[in-house]
C-alpha cells in the first residue's frame, strides 16, 4: 500500500539543499508518495486543508518542524520531526530574544512528535528526553561523486578553461552566508599565488563574491549549478574548503568522495574526521596556509573510505522504517468505527 507523506523542508533552492530531495527519491522506491514543500507562509496555508488526507507529516527544523507540528495536531495525523540543525547554530547567529522562544518551540515539537530523527549527537539528550528518537546522518550519492559522468567532468573543465583558470583550484560548494566564513575564504585566496577559488552557490553574500569575481583573477563565482553538475567541478579541483565549525556538513562528504584534499575549520569536526583533513582557524592567513598544505598532502584514502558509509540509500532506509512505525502506531491505536 502506498503511503502519502507531506514533508515541510527549508525554503532553499533545490540545488543548494539537496538532502531531503535525495531521501525522498529513495523513499519513493520504498512505496511512499512523498510531497516536498519548502516552508513559507504561503505553502503552509495552501497545505492546511489537504494535509488531512496524508498518512504522515514530516517537518525539517526549524520552520518545517513547526509547520508540520501545527498541521499534524490540527488533523490528528502522525508527525515525524526531522531535526538536522542543532539549536547552537541558531543561537550563535540570532539574538536571544529570538533564539530562546525558538528553543522552546523546538522542544514542544519534539514532545508532540510520534518520532524524531536527529543528526547531531549534542542534541541527543534534549530530543530523547521528550520523544522516541533515532540517530541518523547527512549523506551523499557516493558513486556519483566518486565516479562522475565523463561529460560532467569535461563540461566543468571547459567552463573553467573559458574563464582562463590555470593552476591549482580550491572550491567551495554551498550557501553564501556569514556563518560559512565566505569573506574569510575570499581574503585567504588573495594571499595565495597561482591558486584560484571556484565558488558554487548563492546566498546573502552573493554580491560580495560577485564583486570579488569582477575585480580579481583568482575568484570565479559560478552561482547555482545543477546538483548533477557538481561532481564534475569537484573532479577538476584540488582542494575543497569548509570553514564552518560543524562536523556534519554535506560538502565535506562530497569533497572526500570526489577525491579532494579537504580544508576544514578546526573544532567539532576533528573528532569525526581525524587526520583525514587539514584543519585551520577561521582567519585568512591560517586558511591560506591550510589550502597550500592540503594541496601538498593530497586526498586522504582513509577519509574517502569513511564517507562511503553515508550513502543516501542507507539513510533513507532508516527514514522509511521510522515513517512506517509512526503510521502503524497510529493505526493500531485508532478507535474502531461503528462499522468495524
Amino acid at each position: 500500500m502506498t503511503r502519502s507523506v507531506l514533508w515541510f523542508t527549508p525554503d532553499k533552492p533545490e540545488q543548494i539543499s539537496v538532502g531531503r530531495r535525495m531521501i525522498a527519491r529513495h523513499l519513493r522506491t520504498e512505496g511512499f508518495e512523498v510531497d516536498l514543500r519548502g516552508t513559507t507562509p504561503e505553502t503552509v496555508a495552501r497545505s492546511a486543508r489537504s494535509a488531512a488526507s496524508r498518512d504522515v507529516l514530516v517537518g525539517t527544523t526549524r520552520a518545517g518542524a513547526f509547520a508540520a507540528t501545527a498541521l499534524a495536531k490540527l488533523h490528528d495525523i502522525p508527525l515525524v520531526v526531522d531535526h538536522v540543525d542543532p539549536i547552537r547554530q541558531f543561537e550563535t547567529t540570532h539574538p536571544r530574544w529570538l533564539s530562546a522562544p525558538v528553543r522552546v518551540a523546538e522542544n514542544a515539537a519534539f514532545r508532540l512528535a510520534d518520532h524524531v530523527l536527529f543528526v547531531y549527537e549534542e542534541e541527543r539528550e534534549r530530543v530523547e528526553r521528550r520523544s522516541d528518537a533515532t540517530k541518523t546522518a547527512l549523506g551523499l550519492e557516493y558513486d556519483r561523486f566518486a565516479s562522475p559522468e565523463s561529460d560532467a567532468v569535461e563540461r566543468a573543465r571547459e567552463t573553467l578553461d573559458a574563464r582562463g583558470v590555470e593552476g591549482p583550484v580550491a572550491i567551495y560548494v554551498g550557501g553564501l552566508e556569514p556563518i560559512y566564513g565566505i569573506e574569510t575564504l575570499l581574503d585567504a585566496v588573495g594571499r595565495l599565488e597561482e591558486w584560484t577559488l571556484v565558488v558554487l552557490g548563492t546566498g546573502s553574500l552573493d554580491e560580495a563574491v560577485e564583486r570579488a569575481d569582477r575585480r580579481r583573477d583568482d575568484v570565479e563565482h559560478l552561482g547555482v549549478v545543477p546538483h548533477e553538475a557538481v561532481p564534475g567541478y569537484l573532479h577538476v579541483a584540488d582542494v575543497g574548503v569548509s570553514l564552518v565549525d560543524d562536523p556534519h556538513t554535506l560538502k565535506v562528504l562530497e569533497y572526500a568522495a570526489a577525491g579532494l584534499a579537504v580544508v576544514q575549520a578546526a573544532g567539532r569536526a576533528e573528532e569525526r574526521f581525524g587526520n583525514g583533513v587539514t584543519y585551520c582557524q577561521p582567519a585568512p592567513e591560517a586558511v591560506a596556509t591550510a589550502i597550500e598544505t592540503a594541496g601538498e598532502r593530497g586526498p586522504s584514502d582513509e577519509l574517502r573510505e569513511f564517507v562511503r558509509q553515508f550513502d543516501w540509500a542507507r539513510i533513507a532506509e532508516t527514514y522509511a522504517s521510522v515513517l512506517r512505525g509512526a503510521i502503524g502506531a497510529t493505526e493500531q491505536t485508532a478507535p474502531l468505527s461503528a462499522t468495524e
